[in-house]
């Protein structure tokens, strides 16, 4: 064996025999821990919107132009959590969709359902209903009401 080949055959050995690397980090990395979430949440409110034909957050931003007709893009924006660019993108959609449209005012993009959105509602309920059962039935009705109010006021924290 020449040089060369020794070498090789040293790194392969060391490398069958090094140890994995130390994930335990994982375990409290805010980042990692909040996308897993996010993912696994998404999922299941996936699941349970499928039969509406929307998107979760499609169908919560429908329940809130329905409770709200005439809604400001900036305000519902800010209700969702999403900046004014997404909104528009949303609202372009669900504006193809036929179940809301805008109306402008001066210069204020006022939002408002349209009979096909005021009709898919008891839908979305049901589903947002189904999504709330099926996780509170995985981790208590107590520990979700916990995680929800927390997440919400982390959020809070972290946006500032």
């Amino acid at each position: 064996m020449d040089n060369q080949t020794d070498r090789a055959a040293v790194e392969h050995v060391d490398l069958a025999q090094a140890e994995p690397a130390d994930d335990s980090f994982l375990r409290t990395c805010l980042f990692f821990n909040a996308n897993r979430l996010s993912r696994a949440v998404t999922r299941m409110a996936e699941e349970q919107f499928a039969r509406t034909g929307l998107s979760p957050m499609y169908g919560y931003l429908i329940l809130i132009v329905n409770g709200s007709p005439g809604i400001t893009q900036k305000l519902l924006a800010e209700k969702l959590y999403i900046t004014p660019s997404t909104l528009t993108r949303f609202i372009d959609k669900l504006e193809t969709k036929g179940l809301v449209e805008r109306k402008v005012s001066g210069k204020t993009v006022l939002v408002y359902p349209t009979d096909k959105g005021l009709a898919l509602e008891p839908q979305i309920r049901s589903a947002s209903k189904d999504f709330k059962v099926n996780y509170q039935e995985i981790l208590g009705e107590e520990l979700a009401t916990l995680l929800s109010s927390e997440l919400e006021k982390t959020s809070g924290l972290l946006e500032k």
